[in-house]
């Protein structure tokens, strides 16, 4: 079973280092972190469960999305959310230097975690985990987001189903990340001292407000970029 690896070395202004890896399967993009032996009670599906998620505790005691998150926050629950940091990330293919707040860096690897945590809710959110790039700005999460949804409807043109180009559906999908962002916030409350996590949720929160109620606008603004591609026809 080929794995990806995607590692997150966070150097902190005291000395101190936070060290975490993502690991997940390369084709079906589901995490393979160890699960802790002995959960923590916030991970419990019925714990603050989120008010969309079609999981029942019968079958699934623990929330997914939380039990991927459990070694992370673990590592930084006793950490200032907004001290400075040098981030870096080493993928497959390149590593990244980032000057970042904790938080940011934080919020980064949950989007991470969540994406390919077995979550249905987050599911949808591998393709841009395969080409995870870290702590990225709004626009660069727009544009990926965007081109991902664009790109599924070129696979369901291909099969011949109906296609969605008014992305409605994009902002379908980010009103039910921001009911799972809501309930994840509540939980890492429980399991963060400094409510680090809690915080870098909250980053991932507002990102999933602009996709679910101003991506329309946000696009608009990009619009100028594409100035060359929109007038295709005059290279003819």
């Amino acid at each position: 079973m080929p794995i990806t690896s995607i590692r997150y070395l966070i150097h902190l202004q005291s000395g101190k280092k936070i060290d975490h890896k993502v690991e997940f399967d390369e084709k079906s993009m589901i995490g393979v972190n160890a699960t802790p032996g002995n959960p923590p009670e916030w991970t419990r599906l019925d714990f603050n469960k989120c008010d969309n998620c079609p999981l029942d505790s019968k079958n699934d005691p623990h929330c997914p999305a939380a039990l991927s998150m459990v070694n992370l926050i673990n590592k930084c629950s006793e950490i200032d959310s907004f001290e400075s940091t040098q981030v870096e990330v080493t993928t497959p293919t390149r590593k990244y230097i980032i000057a970042a707040p904790l938080q940011k860096a934080i919020s980064s690897i949950l989007g991470l975690t969540m994406a390919t945590s077995s979550c249905p809710r987050t599911s949808c959110l591998r393709p841009m985990a395969h080409f995870h790039l870290p702590i990225a700005s709004d626009d660069e999460d727009i544009f990926r987001a965007s081109s991902m949804y664009l790109l599924a409807q070129y696979y369901r043109h291909k099969q011949g189903e109906e296609v969605d180009l008014e992305l409605q559906g994009l902002a379908d999908i980010y009103r039910h990340l921001q009911t799972v962002n809501h309930a994840m916030a509540k939980r890492l409350k429980e399991a963060s001292n400094s409510n680090t996590g809690a915080k870098a949720i909250l980053r991932l929160d507002l990102f999933s407000h602009i996709m679910a109620f101003n991506i329309k606008d946000s696009l608009d603004s990009m619009r100028h970029l594409f100035e060359p591609l929109l007038r295709l026809h005059d290279y003819d």
